[in-house]
């Protein structure tokens, strides 16, 4: 990709072309905007990642069928906050039917073109009536610069909303790709109640943009933890519309899966930054393993771990946790060769410790960005990354009280 040109651009979704968004106060909250409208002009390919979580919310099974019922195209998504409609029976069908089909109303378009999320306490009903009106008063808010609304309207804990966007010329011509997302706890790498959507101005057919989102968010969006809590509403949810005249097929694909990286990794590494009485993010690097799968299965195990973030958190070098946790993570491993590096720092290698390094480990570890690398040990090739935060007394405190 040595002809192609990429540049970092304001607007988050609404930046590439003949896309509109808004973002309303419906009342589902106390206070703040909580009602997020996306729009394309035209219909656009669109291509979906959800949660694993066997307790699925009823948006994301109805827009799982919506996807299917389209043959993947779509025009609108529209988003609540403030509450999951989760666990709520079919009564939350209803709703999340309901958010569907006025939306289809509202912008006179198809109701197969209609895809919905929600966002918030779970087991809560969500308040229909407050979110009909707030559909319409949406509609009559969307703005091509409507996107930094729409960021802040999906929110819930959140400290700051998440926005990007990027401009990419190329052999092709130049198109645009836009994203936002949500999400500061119950993040887990499989999906987690995080929200995600991106939009493009290119034209991509939709099993390619499919195939695209779903390599794209394995390592983005699926390679991070707040705290090792998978929920029930995660999606990210992406749309191409063409109205940049640049069209993707499969010779493109490798600069689209750029170009989507490029949006989707910084939003991914916002909601880590911005985790739940987050001070640090850390880097989990694992090389050395049998297969990529490996690597992934040890790196998940030690983002996870609260005694190697509590270790972070309080400055502690603590190598022998991560030793412990790679061992125990069921991926392939050799005490004998394995290695601990932390900013670079070795602290045990092939079965022999260096606490003679430990206090300048100490003092790396009062800054705010961690790299923590883990050899296997195993003498193979694989390697994976992924992100997490230290865990801190402020998160206990702030889910202690969620819904009180």
């Amino acid at each position: 990709m040595t002809d192609v040109r990429i540049r970092e651009i304001e607007g988050g979704v609404t930046a590439p072309h003949a896309y509109r968004a808004a973002g309303i106060h419906c009342g589902i909250k106390a206070k703040g905007l909580d009602l997020a409208l996306i729009t394309s002009d035209t219909t656009a390919s669109a291509a979906g990642v959800f949660t694993i979580n066997l307790a699925q919310a009823p948006p994301v099974i109805v827009s799982r069928r919506q996807l299917e019922r389209s043959g993947g195209h779509a025009s609108a998504i529209v988003v609540n906050s403030g509450c999951a409609n989760a666990c709520t029976g079919t009564e939350g069908f209803s709703h999340a039917e309901a958010m569907v089909s006025a939306t289809a109303t509202e912008l006179a378009c198809d109701e197969a073109a209609v895809l919905v999320a929600s966002t918030g306490v779970i087991g809560v009903k969500l308040d229909i009536d407050k979110v009909m009106r707030g559909i319409a008063a949406a509609t009559a808010a969307l703005a091509a610069d409507g996107g930094p609304f729409a960021a802040r309207a999906i929110m819930t804990t959140d400290p700051c909303s998440k926005e990007a966007a990027i401009e990419v010329e190329g052999p092709g011509g130049t198109f645009r790709v836009g994203g936002m997302a949500k999400g500061s706890g119950m993040i887990e790498p499989m999906m987690a109640t995080m929200l995600g959507f991106v939009t493009t101005d290119a034209a991509v057919p939709p099993a390619l943009l499919q195939r695209a989102l779903a390599t794209v968010v394995a390592d983005t969006f699926n390679a991070i933890s707040v705290d090792g809590e998978c929920s029930t509403n995660d999606c990210v949810c992406a749309l191409a519309n063409g109205a940049s005249g640049v069209r993707i097929g499969d010779e493109e694909l490798p600069l689209l899966i750029e170009a989507l990286r490029r949006v989707c990794e910084p939003l991914a590494l916002a909601i880590v930054r911005g985790g739940e009485g987050a001070t640090k993010l850390i880097t989990v690097r694992v090389i050395g393993g049998t297969s990529i799968e490996d690597a992934r299965r040890a790196a998940r195990a030690i983002a996870n771990s609260p005694l190697v973030k509590t270790a972070v958190h309080g400055g502690d070098p603590n190598w022998g946790r991560l030793v412990a946790v790679a061992g125990r993570s069921g991926a392939a491993f050799v005490l004998d060769s394995a290695a601990v590096r932390i900013g670079g720092i070795e602290l045990f290698a092939g079965g022999v410790p260096h606490d003679d390094r430990a206090s300048e480990a100490a003092e790396y570890l009062r800054n705010t960005e961690i790299d923590i690398e883990l050899d296997l040990g195993a003498g193979g090739t694989g390697t994976a990354r992924m992100w997490t935060c230290d865990l801190s007394a402020e998160y206990v405190r702030i889910n202690a009280a969620y819904r009180t």
